[in-house]
């Protein structure tokens, strides 16, 4: 069964308190989703249209798991309490096997 990940790529953060009450909460949800953060916040690199800015990559045991967490009540709260505190490209990306 092939894996799934989220790819998050923030490019701004416009309200860092916000960001930060997300974080609290998205952490554990994802954790108890079966999540597990493969990076975060290192350096980057980007090219063409890319984004320089902080950048997560989380995966799952499956493409289903990771949707579902996406889903996950627990990872909702997290969602509202983010709001529109920052602009970010976030995808949910089946893997390879």
């Amino acid at each position: 069964m092939a894996k799934g990940y989220w790819v998050s790529a923030y490019r701004t953060i416009a309200d860092p308190e916000k960001l930060a009450a997300y974080n609290k909460l998205a952490g554990p949800a994802v954790k108890a989703a079966g999540g597990r953060v493969l990076a975060r916040d290192g350096r980057v690199v980007a090219h063409d249209a890319g984004i320089a800015g902080r950048t997560i990559l989380i995966e799952f045991d499956s493409f289903e798991q990771a949707v579902a967490a996406h889903a996950s009540a627990a990872y909702q709260e997290a969602l509202a309490a983010l709001a529109d505190g920052v602009e970010r490209d976030f995808r949910i990306i089946e893997g390879l096997d």
